[in-house]
């Protein structure tokens, strides 16, 4: 994930935190909007982009074959493997 995922994932987090203020709550919540485009800081194709496919794909066949992995994320993950090819 890059720097600004990093950065939009700790503010999403905050939101979703019942131990923060509400005012540290609307500090995320600006910084979202008016920063990181409402948090979407790109596709997990654009992070894929950079990184080793074989390396890729047998994460997402390791998803595919763990059984603590919810079907959501075992159908998005098969649908990328085949996306790959």
């Amino acid at each position: 994930m890059s720097n600004l995922g990093n950065v939009a994932g700790g503010h999403k987090a905050n939101l979703n935190n019942p131990n923060t203020s509400e005012e540290s709550k609307q500090h995320s919540r600006e910084v979202l909007e008016q920063d990181l485009d409402g948090g979407n800081v790109g596709t997990s194709a654009d992070r894929d982009e950079n990184k080793n496919p074989n390396n890729v794909a047998g994460g997402l066949k390791a998803t595919l074959k763990n059984p603590n992995v919810s079907q959501d994320a075992k159908d998005s993950a098969k649908e990328r493997l085949e996306g790959m090819n």
